[in-house]
């Protein structure tokens, strides 16, 4: 089974939808370094300021794999939802950014 994008929320019920089953807590991990080309240059943007592209896109890389992971094991669990989505960031050392993805798997059906 595949949980649809459109079926994760933040919150804690989905309109439209009732909770049939509770799955559990889900989550996806993933963890990032910078290159060293990408630590120069984002760097010396710093310098003259503004969005520093290169960071902004390896965090969105990194969102986007842990929220796919995390779809991936709601499916598992057979899930059609998750609610409660959340993200958390963590530097697992310098340069090393793990992110995380979780929310609550469920099955619903409509209301």
């Amino acid at each position: 089974m595949t949980v649809q994008r459109n079926m994760v929320t933040t919150a804690f019920t989905l309109d439209g939808y009732r909770i049939q089953r509770n799955l559990g807590i889900v989550r996806g991990i993933t963890v990032r370094s910078r290159s060293i080309f990408g630590t120069i240059g984002g760097s010396l943007h710093t310098i003259v300021g503004g969005n520093i592209t290169a960071f902004t896109n390896l965090c969105e890389k990194a969102r986007q794999e842990a929220f796919d992971l995390m779809l991936q094991h709601a499916g598992e669990l057979g899930a059609n939802a998750v609610i409660g989505m959340r993200y958390d960031a963590n530097e697992v050392m310098q340069g090393v950014t793990e992110v995380l993805a979780y929310g609550t798997a469920v099955f619903v059906e409509a209301a």
